[in-house]
């Protein structure tokens, strides 16, 4: 299939070479990016608004962490702590987000996607579920464990970037 909503082959030279990998990681990057303005713009929310969303609920969805803060936010997003403050009252404010202060120590706030807010997102991101359960499919399972193990390998690489950039 050729056209403009078709996605193109990787270079030819060397398929699984660097440069093919930086060319598909930039175009699924490009994606998510566009479908994650959609939905701020669909929402009445800043880009950094859905990417705040995304950090907390990857936060809390992850037991073994602490439920994510406005202070490691701003680490996350690398935002100043009065753009985290504007960002955390816009989603407040639109009951995507509730704060709640921890039971131990009152001064610090804990950030909560809202229930209704992740149906709401579960609800618009179905489609981006099932074209992943799409391709997910034409993997055997091994195939599929060594994309988890890639992609693991370069969010732990990417996390080692920033950190050291900072």
């Amino acid at each position: 299939m050729t056209g403009p909503g078709a996605p193109s082959p990787p270079p030819q030279d060397d398929p699984t070479g660097l440069q093919s990998f930086a060319v598909l990681l930039r175009r699924m990057n490009g994606e998510f990016n566009r479908i994650a303005q959609e939905f701020a713009q669909a929402q009445g929310l800043h880009l950094t608004d859905v990417q705040a969303l995304i950090a907390i609920l990857d936060a809390n969805a992850d037991a073994s962490e602490e439920p994510m803060t406005p202070g490691r936010l701003r680490k996350q997003l690398n935002l100043t702590s009065g753009a985290v403050t504007a960002c955390l009252d816009r989603l407040e404010r639109t009951g995507h987000i509730r704060r709640v202060r921890a039971a131990d120590d009152r001064r610090v706030v804990h950030l909560h996607y809202a229930e209704a807010a992740k149906e709401l997102a579960r609800d618009y991101f179905r489609p981006l579920a099932r074209s992943t359960d799409a391709a997910r499919s034409h993997f055997t399972a091994d195939e599929l464990e060594v994309v988890v193990r890639f992609l693991g390998e370069m969010n732990r690489e990417l996390a080692i970037l920033r950190r050291d950039s900072n």
